[in-house]
């Protein structure tokens, strides 16, 4: 790879691995923001070792996204941009390889410092630049502000890591505000909506500085709430997805809607795409799988998408004022 790759891909140590465990097939998979650098990678490993190499193609957005089809027909999957969940149950076959950032955060920060404006703030960042939190700590004590950091539930990998459907390392968190350091603008807003509080974005990339603004979310959300109140007939999704597997909830769901005389049905399966449920002719859906699905594809699908807090405001089971985002979390 090039010397000036911003993210560690680890391929030493991959080639390491391959050549002490001597597999006769490998599969790589990747979240959108990688794939395109997976022809070269697998040449490197390729070129190394000799080895068999399958490229997973289809969507990843996250460490419960496994590949399962690839998991089957390989004796090692190499799994890039995302840390371990607790509930991995291929454990034996998966390697995480966390693709740590190598970009400097230093600058990004003082200039957050400038629009921060309480003293106590609370640190967020993603796996991939978990490992600067003490940079950005020392940055801020440095600059009188009280710095903390949360460990989160057992779905959580580092302290001050945020999942896109697990923002536990913010629960009860002793602070006025909150820094994000990242690119992507989901897990800010998860955090933003979870707690209430102002979430401040520094992008170490772009060296941008911006304020989570959930105004437009919350709209959207309450506009899908809105158009499932008349509704009499629900699609409730499970996700066959290891890490989003949530049938129990389902069946809850499921029950919930049938006291107040509505049909449901549970639909399961893997990839959930608006094309994929136009065959179900419901007045909503209700996705028990990525919190982030009814979120990112709000009015493509052919009925309202809802969340699981969002069916019950819709059942009379919970207030307009009570609505939280969906996660899925560990103990």
């Amino acid at each position: 790879m090039s010397s000036s790759e911003p993210f560690n891909f680890q391929i030493d140590y991959i080639i390491e691995v391959i050549r002490k465990v001597q597999p006769e097939m490998i599969g790589l998979q990747f979240p959108e923001g990688f794939k395109r650098r997976s022809p070269a990678i697998a040449s490197e490993i390729s070129e190394a070792t000799g080895v068999e190499i399958i490229i997973s193609a289809n969507p990843c957005y996250g460490a419960c996204d496994l590949d399962i089809p690839i998991l089957e027909n390989v004796d090692l999957l190499f799994h890039f941009g995302h840390a371990q969940l607790d509930d991995n149950r291929y454990s034996d076959k998966v390697i995480f390889i966390e693709t740590r950032s190598d970009a400097d955060v230093k600058g990004v920060v003082v200039k957050a410092l400038e629009e921060l404006q309480g003293k106590k703030v609370g640190l967020l960042t993603t796996v991939q630049h978990v490992h600067k939190l003490p940079e950005v700590r020392e940055i801020l004590e440095n600059n009188g502000k009280v710095v903390a950091i949360g460990r989160g539930d057992s779905k959580i990998a580092y302290a001050g890591q945020v999942l896109g459907c697990n923002f536990s390392v913010a629960d009860d968190l002793d602070c006025e505000e909150f820094l994000y350091i990242g690119s992507g603008g989901f897990h800010p807003l998860g955090v933003s909506l979870a707690t209430g509080k102002r979430v401040l974005i520094a992008d170490p990339f772009s060296k941008d500085v911006r304020e989570v603004d959930p105004s437009l979310i919350m709209r959207q959300r309450s506009a899908a709430i809105a158009k499932s109140l008349d509704a009499e007939s629900f699609g409730i999704i499970v996700s066959s997805k290891p890490g989003q597997y949530r049938m129990e909830l389902a069946r809850e769901l499921k029950g919930l809607a049938e006291e107040k005389g509505k049909t449901a049905y549970i639909l399961i399966l893997d990839l959930i795409t608006p094309d994929q449920m136009l065959q179900f002719k419901v007045d909503a859906f209700v996705s028990t799988a990525c919190p982030r699905l009814a979120v990112d594809e709000v009015g493509r699908f052919s009925a309202p998408m809802l969340t699981p807090q969002e069916f019950e405001i819709v059942l009379g089971k919970r207030e307009w004022e009570d609505m939280v985002f969906d996660e899925i979390r560990g103990d």
